[in-house]
């Protein structure tokens, strides 16, 4: 059974699955789009061309209906935006062919997202935790997979995550405007620049009225102009307070309901743009509530395609889980060959690459099929030396990312005990901890956290092998990992890009699969010495 599914609204996307194997997830920010982007076809296109055979099931996540003013109601196309329960099963046509046309909710998607991807077990009864932009509930669901008891807990966590940005930045409108989808994560690094439990009663009672707030859309940022917080500056102590603040209240008042009313020692799954909260993450693991805690690598509605498509196979099949990997996106596309009298062009060298890399180069890394989900895991990737304080400000520099927010290392897990405060591995980015080794300057943010992921030989080898070459230079295979995109858009996924961004931006190295391609005048320069 071939499963096409259809992701609409922002972060739009298209997935195939068959027979329980996710074959693509295709997002359309990615290969250079704009973050956010709406589906378009273009990639609807291309996962036609990766396919060889007509779909059996067409399957359409739930949203807004056009025109509509807010989120989405029921037609029979679209199952709407709430509903855990809200479906859609019917006999259709696709292209002259019968299929079985399948609609759910986009709570669904994230519920049923994060049920399968998670590691393939029944239980009797599990909990997954959808908080996002809009919802913010716990849903008890039981060995059948259907929901059995909601928690809510709050309306719109993101979006007053994201409106407490909005009302401290002075270039944000007083009236009117909507949160922006990238502020919650700024918001994520500024918050460990203060301490809350040092907040004044001022801050905390502005902070109370951020929570109380009713929406979020648009913010109602003129409500706080009698509030320390509004245009403080996001960068301000009254900022940075503000942030740690709220980063700890919405904790609290989700970890209190899951205290008070889910019974202790069920699974927990994560989904929604919150559990791309590292933070947020690590507390949920060390809360000791749950027996075991999985957030997938796309969380937020990167992924809202995967899950209506796990939701239909569900329906039709009995069975939520599929086989997937972290890489099943796009191949890089060799469009246009680099520039001769611009790049040399040699095999692939190791040890030679971690040598230019302990030497302070930064080296564009390009592997294989892109990731799924909003983050570089080392198949579309920045990397520079971990141990190298400039490293964090030359990539922010090159990305033109605020000066303020973190660069993330890489990490061999041989080294995770050594560079770290512990050694579980997190091949997805999701989980802080705290550094140990003092060497690691440039990944070390500001409160002595790192997001990290590891890495082993067997869930991405060329990687590890380049952990390695650079742990026989410094006797620690870490290095800066950052995403190789072009500010506010997708992976870059095609060689004229490539070029195009280390051209401009004074990367000197890029490497794409087994080809090393050498900025001439480093490449020169190196050979005369």
């Amino acid at each position: 059974m071939l499963i096409i599914a259809f992701k609409p609204g922002h972060d739009g996307g298209i997935v195939a699955v068959e027979n329980g194997r996710l074959l693509y997830s295709l997002e359309s920010e990615k290969d250079s789009s704009a973050r956010y982007s709406f589906l378009t076809p273009e990639t609807v296109l291309g996962m036609a061309e990766r396919l060889d055979r007509l779909p059996d099931v067409i399957a359409v996540g739930g949203w807004l209906r056009v025109g509509e003013a807010r989120f989405g109601i029921q037609n029979e196309l679209n199952a709407g935006y709430y509903g855990a329960e809200q479906m859609i099963t019917r006999p259709s046509r696709f292209f002259g062919k019968d299929v079985t046309f399948f609609s759910s909710s986009h709570e669904r998607s994230h519920i049923m997202g994060a049920i399968g991807m998670a590691p393939p077990q029944r239980h009797r009864f599990q909990v997954v935790l959808v908080w996002e932009g809009v919802t913010g509930a716990f849903f008890l669901v039981d060995h059948g997979y259907r929901v059995v008891k909601k928690f809510e807990v709050m309306e719109q966590p993101g979006g007053k995550y994201a409106a407490l940005f909005a009302i401290l930045d002075p270039d944000f409108p007083a009236t009117g405007g909507e949160p922006r989808m990238s502020d919650a994560g700024k918001l994520m690094a500024l918050a460990a620049y203060s301490d809350a439990s040092a907040a004044d009663q001022e801050i905390r009672s502005a902070i109370d009225r951020v929570m109380s707030m009713t929406h979020a859309y648009p913010v109602p940022k003129s409500d706080f102009r009698d509030t320390v917080l509004f245009n403080a500056g996001i960068t301000s102590p009254i900022g940075t307070m503000a942030a740690a603040v709220i980063t700890e209240r919405l904790f609290t008042a989700f970890s209190d309901v899951a205290l008070r009313d889910i019974p202790a020692g069920l699974p927990l799954r994560i989904s929604g743009g919150c559990g791309l909260n590292c933070e947020w993450n690590q507390q949920w693991r060390q809360l000791g509530h749950f027996s075991e805690v999985f957030v997938p690598p796309c969380p937020n509605d990167s992924g809202s395609a995967i899950g209506t498509a796990i939701d239909a196979q569900a329906a039709l099949t009995g069975s939520p889980f599929i086989e997937w990997s972290v890489y099943a996106g796009s191949d890089f596309v060799n469009d246009k060959a680099p520039n001769p009298a611009q790049w040399h062009r040699r095999r692939l060298d190791y040890a030679a690459l971690a040598q230019v890399l302990t030497e302070g180069r930064i080296v564009a890394w390009v592997q294989g099929r892109w990731e799924i989900g909003p983050r570089a895991l080392g198949n579309r990737s920045l990397l520079a030396d971990a141990q190298n304080p400039a490293s964090r400000d030359r990539l922010n520099v090159i990305k033109q990312r605020e000066d303020y927010r973190p660069i993330a290392p890489v990490a061999r897990v041989e080294d995770l005990t050594a560079a770290f405060d512990a050694d579980f591995e997190d091949p997805y980015m999701l989980y802080f901890r705290r550094v140990r080794d003092p060497r690691l300057k440039a990944v070390t943010h500001v409160d002595g956290s790192a997001r990290a992921q590891t890495v082993s030989g067997l869930n991405n080898p060329q990687l590890h092998k380049l952990l390695c070459a650079v742990a026989a230079q410094q006797d620690l295979g870490v290095l800066c990992n950052t995403s190789l995109n072009f500010n506010g858009h997708g992976f870059i996924n095609h060689m004229s890009d490539l070029a195009e961004y280390c051209e401009s931006r004074g990367v000197t190295d890029m490497v794409v699969g087994n080809e090393w391609f050498e900025n001439i005048q480093q490449f020169t320069s190196r050979s005369s010495t």
